[in-house]
């Protein structure tokens, strides 16, 4: 079977040339009844293939029957053919049920809700941000009021439950609370989703919802498209604030995001309502009502063991705790600002949250009772080891006590004194000092000191060795004339 162009080219060497059919043969690299075939055809025509049978032929309207009638598996199919005799193998059926079954479109229904009714929740996540010496995943929690599109917007560093409700927080604030909060199947608000059983939803986020009194509505597994007004919310957050811009720090990301709602994302016209939301939500505020007065205790709440070096650990951060609670358990609260740490009902820590990675917070009064304590057992071994000194030492600390304001400072010296010239030397200076009632460290140093020099060797004389050529040295008279003053002076 020779193509088109191969025909034209026979046609052509037989007919404008007038080549033979053994030149047009050898000219073209062909057969000679090859070119003796297409030179007595007048046009050109494909040979018609006709198509292969397969084992499945006689089973394809069957294989369309069961498609119509039920949503069979390819390999359901498969079972059935074999039941009815087919000896094919499963490939031509996968392919086939591929190519007849009915195409599956997706159709949704609009929602559409009233004032007030519902908003919509979601996290967002782009890239990191630096935060101290450390970067951390850049979160963002996303609120939009699903009647005016009105939305609210905090970036965050972390997704833990106290961000979450804290973030829920800031957002009633600022729109107000509605009677539905619709979320995701997230951790923070539902705990277990599964198709045709109620949703078990998190304790902590329940009891926020009871708090605040709006429902919660968990969307259907699967199924986030019924919460599309966050969603696009969260893609919008990214294409038009986040693309292109640069923090250098993650203080700067919340005050610019805030002026980016007010300038740019509730001012703008919303292609589904072609309104601005800050309009519709003006509408929709008085529907809206207003959080609870009283405040909500955000904190996460985990039980730890404090450290032999009383700290306690989270977030890779260490936080002290006071030294007598070292290797005992704790319980600390975690807040997205603060950590308040707790001995059973009393606060006994705070520290200010730190978002940097593996740093020491340490209150400086925390360690105060563990260094008193080891004072204290200094100041237990000082005595002691001054009454060791002389018979006469109890008489002499008596004397300090009574003359002197600091008379444990006093016996640290002389103990100090000891040390340095002896016991014999400072047993004998205490009695002197006792004899003229002379009550002082000083006093004690200064015999000590005294009879240290006597004991010294007596001074040599001094004694100058010259060189001999030296000595026989002649210096020249000076000549005094210069100090003479004119007399005309």
């Amino acid at each position: 079977m020779i193509d088109y162009e191969t025909y034209c080219k026979i046609r052509d060497h037989r007919d404008r040339l007038g080549l033979s059919i053994e030149q047009t043969a050898q000219a073209l690299g062909l057969h000679r009844q090859t070119v003796s075939k297409w030179s007595r055809r007048e046009r050109y025509a494909q040979r018609a293939n006709p198509p292969r049978g397969s084992q499945l032929d006689p089973y394809k309207g069957q294989i369309v029957r069961w498609l119509e009638a039920h949503d069979l598996s390819a390999q359901q199919i498969f079972q059935r053919l074999r039941e009815a005799g087919y000896q094919g193998g499963k490939t031509i059926v996968n392919s086939y049920v591929r190519r007849v079954r009915p195409p599956k479109q997706k159709a949704y229904l609009k929602l559409v809700f009233t004032q007030g009714e519902c908003a919509q929740v979601d996290w967002g996540v782009y890239g990191s941000v630096a935060v101290g010496n450390t970067r951390r995943r850049l979160s963002f929690f996303v609120m939009v009021q699903c009647y005016s599109r009105q939305i609210y917007v905090e970036f965050t560093v972390a997704q833990t439950m106290e961000h979450f409700l804290g973030c829920h927080e800031r957002a009633f604030a600022a729109l107000g609370v509605p009677e539905k909060v619709m979320v995701d199947n997230l951790k923070s608000a539902v705990l277990r989703r599964l198709t045709g059983v109620a949703p078990v939803f998190n304790p902590r986020y329940l009891d926020y919802a009871r708090h605040h009194h709006f429902k919660i509505v968990p969307c259907n597994v699967a199924a986030g498209n019924e919460k599309g007004r966050v969603e696009s919310g969260v893609g919008y957050v990214k294409k038009n604030f986040l693309r292109g811009t640069e923090f250098t720090d993650f203080s700067a990301v919340n005050p610019a995001a805030q002026l980016w709602l007010n300038e740019i994302a509730n001012v703008r016209e919303h292609g589904e309502t072609h309104r601005r939301p800050v309009d519709l939500f003006a509408e929709e505020r008085e529907s809206l009502r207003r959080p609870n007065p009283n405040a909500y205790d955000l904190g996460r709440v985990l039980t730890v063991r404090a450290s032999s070096q009383f700290r306690i650990a989270l977030d890779t951060n260490r936080y002290s705790v006071p030294a007598k609670y070292a290797n005992q358990r704790v319980i600390v609260k975690a807040y997205p600002e603060r950590v308040c740490i707790y001995a059973q009902d009393q606060l006994i820590a705070r520290h200010v949250r730190c978002y940097d990675r593996y740093l020491d917070r340490e209150d400086p009064d925390h360690p105060k009772a563990l260094l008193e304590q080891r004072q204290r057992a200094r100041e237990q071994r000082v005595m002691p080891r001054f009454l060791a000194i002389s018979p006469k030492a109890q008489a002499y600390y008596e004397g300090l006590e009574a003359r002197r304001f600091n008379a444990r400072g006093h016996v640290r010296k002389i103990i100090a004194l000891a040390e340095i010239y002896g016991d014999a030397a400072c047993h004998r200076a205490i009695e002197d000092a006792i004899v003229f009632n002379a009550f002082s460290s000083e006093y004690i140093a200064h015999l000590l000191e005294s009879r240290a020099r006597l004991k010294s060797p007596a001074a040599s004389p001094l004694s100058l060795t010259r060189r001999a050529d030296l000595l026989d040295l002649e210096l020249p008279e000076p000549d005094l004339s210069i100090y003479e003053v004119a007399d005309d002076e």
